[in-house]
C-alpha cells in the first residue's frame, strides 16, 4: 500500500463522496438484512396460521383465519418489495458517490501525469519509448481507477455487511452461524487463487495484443515500403503466427474461467446445505424455527458475493499498487529544464553563446565543445557541417529544449535560463529537421504555429511564401484537405514547405531553419529563400544546412565539426580560406553541373 498512499490527497479532496458512499453502503445493507428478518417472521406466521386454520376446521372462524393469513402475506410481500426498492435506491446512490469519485480521481490523475509530461525535457523522452508513456497514462491509470472505485466500494460493502450479518447471525444462533461461515474462507482462497492465475493469463493476452497492435501500426504506416519490396506474404505469415499465440493465450484464459464458476457455485451450495442440515437439527431441538433457516439461507446468499469479491479486490489492489509505482516514477521525475520567471516580451534577437559545452547522457563525447558565437540582432547566420557535427544540438540549446553543461547562452544580453521558457519559445519560429504533421487539415497544420484566431488571408500568404500554395490549390479540397498520419498525403518537399509556412505565420522575432530544405529542389529552394528575404527583415535568422547554396547569402557562416567551430566568416571569406567550406562548395558545384548536364 506504500505506493498507493500518494492517492490519499485525492481521497481528502473528494472526502464528501467517500463519506457519502460509506453512509449509502451501510443503509443499503440494512435494507438488505431487513427482508431476511421479514421472511423469517412471514414464514413463522404463515406456519402458525396454517396450524390455527386446521384447528378451526369446520368452524366459521376458519374463514377469518384464512383472510388474516392472506392479509399478513400481502403486508409482508409489500414490505419486502419496499425494502428491495430502498436497497436499490441506496445502491444507486452508493455508486453515484464512490464510482463517480473514482472517475474524478482518474480525470485528475491523467491531467497530473500529462502536465508532468509537458514539463519534462528531451532527455526524458530520449530515455523512454512512446508506448510506455502512453501505457502509464492509459492502462496504469485505468488499473488505479479500479482501486479507487470498485475495490474501495466492494471493500467498504464487505466490511459493513460482515459486521452487520455476523452480529445478526450470532445473535440468532451461534452454532448455526459458525457452520454456515466454515466454507466461506475456502471460497475466498479459491477466488484469490483463480484470479491470480486469471491475471497472469490476462497479462499474457494483453502483452500479445500489444505486440499485434504495434505490428499493425507499423505495417499500416509502412505499407508503401512493404508493397514496394513485395513483402506482403512475409508479413501475413508473421501476423498469423502472432494471432495463433494470441488464440492460445485466450483459450488458456477461457479454461480457467470455465473452472471457476462451477467451483464457486459448489462452495456456495455447500454453505446452503450446511444451513439446512444444521438448522433442521436446531429446529428439532427447539432452539430455532423454520423461519430462521430461511433467514440464514438469505444471509448465506448475501455473504457469497462479498466473500467471493475479496480475492478479486486483493488482486485489483496488487495490480493498482504496481501501476501506481510506475506512475510515481514519472511523477517524481525532476524536470531538467527549470522555468525562469522573466517575461521576455518582444525580442530584439541579439544572440550570444559564450564557451558553451553540451553532452548527451548516452554519449561521453561533447556534442558542443566550447562553442562561442555572437549573432547581432536582425542578422542571419548560416551553420554548415557533416551529419552529427552538432548543428541540431545547437538549435535545441537555443530553443532551450536542453540545458548546457557549461557556458552561457544570452538573448538580448540576458541568460535564457532567466526567461519564462514558454513565453521565450513563443517568440521563436523553428522549422525542425524532423518534420511532424498532424492528421488534420492543411489549414490547421499551418495555423498550429499561432495560438490566436487566424484569417484565411494569413494562411494563404504563409503558403505562398513557402512556395506551397500552387500545390495546395491542386488538391480537390484545397486548404481543407485532410493529411494522413504524419502527413503521408504529402511528399517530403511539401512536408518541409508546410513546416516553413507554420513557422513564418507566427511572425516570430527569431527564425530557425534546421536543414528544412533538404527535400526541396534547388529552383524551389531559391524561390523560398527569395520570399524569406522580406520576412527576415529585422529578424534574427539561423539557417542550418549541409548545402552551401542555402547559407551562402547569410551575414555570417560557421562550419561545425565534432561539436567545434572550425571555420567562420562570410561566403567570399570562407572560399578564400580554401578549407572545409571551399571543399564542400566545389564538390556541390560539381554535383549540380553533372545534374544539369543530364
Amino acid at each position: 500500500m506504500k505506493e498507493l498512499r500518494t492517492l490519499n490527497k485525492y481521497f481528502v479532496k473528494y472526502k464528501g463522496h467517500l463519506l457519502g458512499g460509506i453512509i449509502f453502503v451501510t443503509v443499503s445493507n440494512l435494507f438488505g438484512i431487513f427482508p431476511a428478518q421479514l421472511t423469517r417472521n412471514a414464514l413463522d406466521v404463515v406456519l402458525s396460521n396454517i396450524d390455527t386454520y386446521r384447528l378451526f376446521d369446520g368452524f366459521n372462524a376458519q374463514t377469518e383465519v384464512y383472510n388474516m393469513l392472506i392479509f399478513n402475506i400481502l403486508i409482508f410481500g409489500v414490505l419486502v418489495l419496499s425494502m428491495a426498492l430502498m436497497k436499490g435506491v441506496f445502491m444507486f446512490f452508493m455508486r453515484q458517490t464512490i464510482i463517480v469519485m473514482s472517475r474524478h480521481i482518474e480525470y485528475d490523475l491523467k491531467n497530473e501525469i500529462f502536465n508532468q509530461y509537458q514539463k519534462l525535457g528531451l532527455d526524458f523522452y530520449n530515455r523512454n519509448n512512446t508506448g510506455d508513456l502512453m501505457n502509464r497514462i492509459s492502462e496504469d491509470v485505468g488499473r488505479v481507477r479500479m482501486y479507487v472505485g470498485p475495490a474501495i466500494m466492494y471493500s467498504i460493502n464487505m466490511i459493513v455487511l460482515f459486521i452487520l450479518l455476523i452480529w445478526t447471525m450470532y445473535n440468532v444462533n451461534a452454532r448455526l452461524a459458525t457452520y454456515v461461515l466454515l466454507p466461506l474462507p475456502l471460497l475466498t482462497y479459491l477466488v484469490y487463487f483463480v484470479h491470480d492465475r486469471i491475471n497472469k493469463r490476462s497479462e499474457k493476452v494483453q502483452e500479445q495484443l500489444s505486440v499485434l497492435s504495434t505490428f499493425l501500426q507499423e505495417m499500416f504506416s509502412g505499407i508503401r515500403l512493404i508493397k514496394a519490396y513485395a513483402r506482403e506474404k512475409d508479413y501475413q505469415d508473421y501476423y498469423q503466427e502472432q494471432t495463433r499465440q494470441y488464440h492460445h493465450y485466450s483459450m488458456e484464459l477461457v479454461k480457467i474461467n470455465a473452472f471457476f464458476m462451477p467451483t464457486m457455485v459448489l462452495l456456495v451450495g455447500l454453505s446452503t446445505i450446511l444451513t439446512v442440515y444444521i438448522g433442521s437439527l436446531e429446529v428439532i431441538a427447539g432452539r430455532l424455527t423454520v423461519g430462521n433457516i430461511a433467514e440464514f439461507v438469505i444471509y448465506v446468499t448475501m455473504l457469497t458475493w462479498p466473500v467471493a469479491s475479496l480475492g478479486w479486490v486483493v488482486t485489483i489492489i496488487q495490480r493498482a499498487a504496481a501501476s501506481q509505482q510506475r506512475i510515481n516514477e514519472f511523477l517524481k521525475e525532476v524536470p531538467s529544464i527549470v522555468q525562469g520567471e522573466l517575461n521576455c516580451g518582444e525580442l530584439k534577437g541579439e544572440i550570444e553563446l559564450h564557451r558553451v559545452t553540451f553532452r548527451y547522457e548516452t554519449n561521453r563525447t561533447a556534442a558542443l565543445n566550447n562553442v562561442s558565437i555572437k549573432i547581432p540582432a536582425g542578422t542571419s547566420l548560416g551553420i554548415l557541417g557533416k551529419t552529427g557535427a552538432g548543428k541540431s544540438t545547437l538549435v535545441n540549446v537555443l530553443l532551450r529544449l536542453v540545458d548546457i553543461v557549461d557556458g552561457v547562452v544570452k538573448v538580448d544580453g540576458i541568460d535564457i535560463k532567466k526567461y519564462n521558457t514558454h513565453l521565450y519559445r513563443k517568440r521563436i519560429g523553428c522549422v525542425p529537421q524532423d518534420v511532424f504533421l498532424f492528421s488534420d487539415t492543411i489549414e490547421e497544420n499551418i495555423a498550429f504555429g499561432i495560438n490566436t484566431p487566424y484569417s484565411e488571408e494569413a494562411i494563404i500568404e504563409a503558403a505562398k511564401n513557402a512556395e506551397l500554395y500552387k500545390n495546395i490549390i491542386d488538391f480537390p479540397l484545397k486548404f481543407k484537405t485532410i493529411l494522413g498520419e504524419r502527413g503521408i498525403t504529402l511528399s517530403g518537399g511539401q512536408k518541409q514547405r508546410l513546416s516553413i509556412a507554420r513557422a513564418i505565420i507566427r511572425n516570430p522575432d527569431i527564425l530557425i531553419f534546421d536543414d528544412c530544405l533538404s527535400a526541396v529542389d534547388t529552383i524551389t529552394e531559391e524561390k523560398i529563400l527569395t520570399n524569406l528575404k522580406s520576412i527576415m527583415k529585422d529578424k534574427t535568422t539561423i539557417f542550418v544546412s549541409h548545402r552551401v547554396a542555402t547559407v551562402k547569402n547569410c551575414d555570417q557562416i560557421i562550419v561545425f565539426e565534432d561539436g567545434k567551430i572550425i571555420e567562420s566568416g562570410r561566403h567570399d571569406d570562407l572560399l578564400a580560406k580554401d578549407g572545409f567550406y571551399r571543399h564542400l562548395f566545389d564538390s556541390q558545384l560539381m554535383e549540380d553541373e553533372i545534374k544539369d548536364s543530364k
